[in-house]
């Protein structure tokens, strides 16, 4: 290894699988791995995640085959067949996914045939050959999906006009993702809509299964997802389009809202009504509080996707004067920068600020600590907390990490969100 990095934000490949089959209603993960690292890739997402834990099975619950040296020398597959019997056993879930730690990877245990001979018994029972040390839990996020695309759902005996599917905001790894799916679904469905969000309501794996019959996949994430989108559309014929960000606030959200009617060809009547009802709703509380937030210079430090969600409501719906915006996620394909850096810089009613990329703590915090301009509001993750009081700035922790706050079903985004994203500024002050 050539360098290390400071305070990583999340955790690794099966972390970010993990994360995902955690949030899926009666979804069993079964690590292939050595000791620990079920705790750990759990602690990584969902302990850095406001406080909110999968409810079926999580942290040291999952079963897992504790790979040790015997596995190592001999192989694991034995071990693994009795782990993947006893989570059967124990576990009622409704399907159950093999997960390959480091160790598994190494020696190139044969998961799959352990797996099928479970699929030929009757049980669902998927394999994930993904070994941690492959990637982040951005890239967990998508071998999940790639895994569900190849093995899980199925094509669709007919096509629902009126279901789309939502992707890009990773369970977990976004403190605020349940919130943030339901006000998108809430948004969505008053424009006559249906929606998978996959990790709300309860949706299970039947939901996986059959989401080939929607009429449109919409990824909201800058930079997620091209592979699953590009793979879906090939194999089910299901479309997509990107919103390069989670909407945040009246102007973003309406932007949305009319970028998804115009894919589906819903009623501009139906369309405008809805945007001037939650605008309406919106505005009549932002009105109430005209003069009681001054003016701030501001500075994000997050994940792309709310890093730019961030900067644009507080510029283009608060008035507020960006700074700096730090992009915390290694951001490696030059197209996906250019996408970022035109959403920051394409602002409304301010200046574009300056952009950095760095996913190191120390690199965050010198980029903080010594940008010229002043900085009057650091909004980021509970990493930057110790920036903000070093110099004395107002301080909001609103991206992840966080581990000083309890979070449900909160959200900043859509038209509502906005309202909370709002009201913790003023907390703040």
């Amino acid at each position: 290894m050539s360098f290390v990095t400071e305070n990583p934000r999340g955790g690794c490949v099966l972390a970010g699988i993990n994360s995902v089959l955690a949030a899926i209603d009666h979804v069993c993960p079964i690590l292939h791995s050595g000791p620990g690292c079920c705790m750990q890739t759990t602690a990584a997402e969902q302990g850095q995640s406001g406080h909110k834990h999968a409810c079926f099975v999580s942290g040291v619950s999952l079963p897992s085959s504790n790979m040790l040296e015997k596995e190592v020398v001999f192989g694991g597959v034995n071990k693994l067949r009795t782990t993947i019997q006893g989570a059967i056993d124990i576990i009622d879930a409704s399907s159950y996914f093999v997960l390959t730690g480091c160790t598994a990877g190494i020696i190139g245990d044969d998961i799959v045939s352990v797996t099928d001979e479970f699929n030929q018994k009757g049980y669902k029972v998927y394999p994930v050959e993904t070994p941690g040390f492959a990637g982040d839990s951005n890239l967990g996020y998508e071998v999940a999906w790639n895994t569900f695309i190849d093995k899980v759902i199925q094509p669709a005996e007919k096509k629902q006009n009126d279901l789309v599917n939502i992707f890009g905001i990773i369970p977990y790894h976004d403190p605020f993702w349940s919130g943030t799916l339901e006000e998108i679904e809430r948004v969505l469905s008053k424009l006559g809509l249906r929606v998978n969000t996959f990790f709300t309501k309860h949706q299970g794996i039947d939901v996986v299964e059959h989401c080939s019959e929607a009429a449109l996949n919409i990824i909201i994430n800058p930079w997620l997802f091209k592979g699953p989108a590009k793979k879906f559309e090939e194999k089910f014929g299901v479309p997509s389009i990107r919103f390069p960000f989670v909407p945040v606030g009246a102007t973003d959200t309406t932007r949305f809202v009319r970028e998804v009617a115009a894919s589906l060809n819903i009623d501009s009547g139906l369309v405008e009504k809805v945007v001037a009802e939650e605008e309406d709703y919106v505005y009549s509380y932002l009105g109430q509080s005209i003069g009681q937030v001054s003016w701030k210079r501001f500075a994000v430090a997050g994940d792309a996707s709310n890093a730019i969600a961030i900067t644009r409501y507080l510029a283009n719906d608060y008035s507020f004067s960006p700074v700096l915006v730090v992009i915390t996620e290694p951001i490696f394909r030059p197209e996906d920068k250019e996408r970022i850096i035109k959403n920051i810089s394409e602002l409304e009613y301010a200046q574009a600020p300056k952009i950095v990329f760095a996913s190191d703590q120390w690199e965050i915090n010198q980029a903080i600590r010594n940008e010229p301009e002043e900085i009057t509001l650091l909004v980021g993750s509970t990493n930057e907390k110790e920036v903000a009081l070093e110099k004395g700035i107002q301080f909001l922790n609103a991206t992840f990490p966080i581990n000083e706050r309890l979070i449900f079903n909160r959200t900043y985004a859509g038209y509502r969100g906005s309202l909370t994203f709002t009201e913790d500024l003023y907390d703040n002050l």
